[in-house]
């Protein structure tokens, strides 16, 4: 899952990236509304988590603007105003939850799960390939009846590959949707990940490497 984290204090924005780094989502970084705004008109997230306020302006404008070009990416607000009436500012102008700082990190990340578990409003929560089940509310899958151990990377790779099955998915589409902007395409880390993935899908095989393209589920 790819999340997109726009703080413009140093230390904070460091503390939350690295948590939720180590729960196994991808994250990008920036310190403004510049920098959020071009990131998410050219990548797909999951879930956002947005400062109030930055340097460059009020992020409850850059959710507006999002929604206006049909982004329904998931956003969290961070802010110290404790205020009601900004509370509900920023919750009628397309946010969907509410985080007063100073905050619990431990919070945190429980309200980017709950978040990231609501699908796509043009996804079902549960999908269905043969004897595949990817539920994307518990963040299960399960084949031949038998729940699968994936890492949150496996996970998160299974479920981009199932939204698309019976498509080819090119090793850059994986990189971009299950990856942060550090992640290097050129590296193999994407076949190693896909490898240990498979071996954990057991037979027959469901997953199969496209030479030179990439990898599809059928």
């Amino acid at each position: 899952m790819r999340v997109l984290l726009l703080e413009d204090d140093t230390v904070v924005r460091s503390h939350v990236a690295t948590a939720l780094r180590s729960q196994g989502y991808a994250v990008d970084e920036t310190d403004s509304l510049a920098g959020a705004d071009e990131r998410t008109f050219i990548t797909e997230y999951s879930a956002a988590v947005f400062d109030r306020f930055v340097s460059d302006g009020d992020s409850m404008d850059l959710v507006k603007t999002m929604r206006s070009r049909g982004d329904h990416t998931a956003v969290i607000f961070l802010t110290a105003a404790v205020e009601l009436d900004e509370r509900i500012a920023g919750l009628d102008s397309g946010g969907d939850d509410y985080l007063t700082k100073p905050f619990a990190l431990g919070e945190l990340l429980a309200r980017v799960r709950a978040i990231a578990r609501r699908p796509p409003t043009t996804e079902a929560p549960l999908l269905e390939y043969q004897d595949l089940q990817v539920d994307t509310v518990s963040f299960r899958a399960v084949r031949h009846g038998r729940q699968l151990n994936l890492t949150p990377k496996e996970f998160a790779i299974l479920h981009f590959l199932t939204r698309h099955a019976g498509d080819v998915v090119s090793r850059s589409d994986l990189v971009e949707h299950c990856w942060d902007e550090f992640a290097d395409p050129r590296s193999n880390i994407v076949d190693v990940r896909v490898g240990l993935l498979r071996q954990k899908l057991g037979d027959p095989p469901i997953l199969h490497t496209v030479r030179g393209i990439g990898y599809t589920i059928r």
